[in-house]
């Protein structure tokens, strides 16, 4: 799976999690601070991630996870590595 397609799928999950259609979303977009995702909405959402992409992700991974881009770091990294 490409970076391009991770961060599709995210932008889509986001956007079914947040019930909106027109929200634009970069990798310096930052989750709680731009979105106004709580901790509780961060937290689902970290679980629909770990289910849509079969990862196990450790609680102290998700605080390193503050904008897209280190999200879709972490998840390009942990995907690929699990690939090999």
């Amino acid at each position: 799976m490409t970076r391009d397609e991770i961060f599709g799928r995210i932008v889509a999950m986001i956007k079914e999690q947040m019930h909106v259609t027109d929200l634009e979303v970069t990798e310096e977009t930052r989750l709680q601070d731009e979105l106004g995702v709580d901790s509780i909405a961060l937290m689902e959402f970290i679980i629909n991630l770990e289910d849509e992409f079969q990862l196990d992700i450790p609680d102290e991974d998700v605080d390193d996870m503050t904008s897209m881009g280190e999200m879709l770091d972490y998840l390009d990294t942990r995907l690929h590595t699990n690939e090999n």
